[in-house]
C-alpha cells in the first residue's frame, strides 16, 4: 500500500510525541533525531516539522480539549494514542485546510496501527465531538 507523504508525515509526529512522553526532550532534539529516522524522506517534511512544532507546543491545550471532549484523562490514555490524539486535534484547531473527514480518517488509522486493541474507537469518537464543535467555532 502507497502512503501518502502526508500519512508519512503524521505518523512521524505521532511517534516524536509518543516518545516525548516517555522520555521528555526538547522539540530541536526530536526534530534532528527525526530527520534521520528511514520514514523521513517518504514524508512531507515540512508538514511534519510545523505539525510536531505546533503540537508539542500546544500540549497543555491539547490535553484540555482532551479533557473537554473524552472521558479519560489524557494521563490514563495509552501513550500512542494521546500522541494521535494531539497530531488530529492540532490539525483540527489550526489546519483548516485539511478536511475533517481526513483528521479522522488518517488518526483512526494511526491508532488502528500503533494503539492498543480498541484504542481507535476512543480516538474516533473524541475527535468527532472536537470536530463539531473546533470547526464549527471557526465556520
Amino acid at each position: 500500500m502507497a502512503v501518502s507523504k502526508r500519512y508519512a508525515a503524521r505518523r512521524l509526529a505521532v511517534q516524536a510525541l509518543y516518545q516525548t512522553q516517555l522520555n521528555e526532550r526538547d522539540i530541536e532534539t526530536l526534530l534532528a533525531q527525526f530527520r534521520q529516522d528511514q520514514g523521513y524522506p517518504g514524508a512531507d517534511a515540512e508538514y511534519f516539522e510545523g505539525l510536531l512544532q505546533d503540537a508539542f507546543g500546544a500540549r497543555d491545550m491539547l490535553d484540555d480539549d482532551i479533557r473537554s471532549y473524552g472521558d479519560i484523562a489524557p494521563e490514563q490514555l495509552d501513550p500512542v494514542e494521546r500522541a494521535v490524539l494531539w497530531v488530529a486535534l492540532t490539525e483540527l484547531r489550526l489546519r483548516a485546510d485539511v478536511p475533517v473527514r481526513v483528521v479522522l480518517n488518517e488518526a483512526v488509522e494511526l491508532a488502528k496501527q500503533f494503539g492498543a486493541e480498541g484504542g481507535h474507537r476512543f480516538v474516533n469518537g473524541l475527535l468527532d465531538q472536537a470536530a463539531a464543535s473546533l470547526r464549527a467555532a471557526r465556520a
